[in-house]
């Protein structure tokens, strides 16, 4: 097994702080991004090589767990490895720790697949790519992912968002970055739970918010600038406090399917930082809108 690369360090600035007064779930995966393309550069797969051979990896799955807030002023630091080698992908693996406390706040699977960067076809990786990956290879203790049931169709999904793709959200591939994505979904989140009463009045009123723990991300196309994209979104479970939805991205007008989240959060006591009770009666109204899966 190989030591843990370090691959991003820095602080919470205030801009990058939500309405939940913690770190914007955004954020983190810009920092999981960052820390992939700095341990695929030790790998020999970063821009550098992107460039010369017209190849490179690009995400398609991601699954994060959220142990552990983080809030604005707070030091972090992330430390990446090689979780799994497959013919045409690399699992990797990241860690974010409180550089202060040293405790693990989120850990990140990047599944990122070795592709032409012309058409986004899948390549092998070489006997030497699969080598230097398998010499960074660390022993994983993340948590064990747990594949839900999905709805087939988007019956009973609702419109959550409706926009266009900037050009200031690419990233080095060219390819809407993976943070825009989630910014995307995490403003979704916010149409979907209004729907049945955890509205900003709400929220605001009752010192109420929606804190994530848990994402499973599929980004099945790129997005370019100027695509024209939609999202619709369904409860799939209530809880006593828990809550999961499914958010899914089509390009427009076509409706090609290009990501999708699975989203698990609780109802949170801003004040207490802690998960509480739904009220019944939003409950009750939660209960009338679930999408079954």
């Amino acid at each position: 097994m190989s030591d843990w690369l370090e691959t991003g360090r820095g602080t919470v600035f205030r801009w990058e702080v939500d309405h939940n007064d913690h770190l914007t779930v955004s954020y983190y995966f810009a920092r999981a991004a960052d820390a992939g393309l700095t341990l695929l550069a030790a790998l020999g797969l970063g821009p550098a090589y992107m460039e010369r051979g017209g190849r490179g990896c690009v995400t398609v799955d991601c699954y994060v767990r959220y142990r552990r807030e983080l809030r604005v002023g707070d030091l972090l630091h992330v430390e990446s490895g090689v979780i799994g080698v497959e013919d045409d992908a690399l699992v990797l693996g990241h860690k974010l720790f409180d550089s202060a406390s040293g405790e693990l706040c989120t850990t990140f699977e990047q599944r990122a697949r070795h592709v032409t960067l012309a058409d986004r076809a899948a390549v092998p990786l070489t006997a030497e790519q699969r080598r230097a990956a398998e010499a960074r290879h660390v022993a994983w203790d993340g948590p064990a992912r747990e594949r839900r049931p999905r709805p087939r169709g988007l019956d009973g999904f609702r419109d959550t968002a409706r926009d266009t793709v900037k050009p200031c959200e690419m990233d080095l591939l060219g390819q809407s970055a993976l943070s825009h994505y989630i910014q995307r979904f995490s403003a979704c989140n916010g149409q979907a739970i209004a729907v049945f009463g955890l509205t900003p009045d709400y929220m605001r009123g009752e010192r109420r918010g929606f804190s994530t723990f848990e994402f499973q991300l599929e980004v099945l196309a790129p997005l370019r600038p100027g695509d024209l994209v939609r999202v619709r979104s369904a409860l799939l479970h209530v809880g006593g406090s828990s809550m999961r939805l499914l958010h899914v991205m089509t390009r427009e007008p076509g409706g090609e399917r290009v990501a999708a989240l699975e989203q698990l959060g609780v109802h949170l006591d801003m004040d207490a930082r802690r998960s509480t009770p739904l009220p019944a009666a939003i409950r009750e109204k939660a209960q009338a809108v679930l999408v079954q899966s």
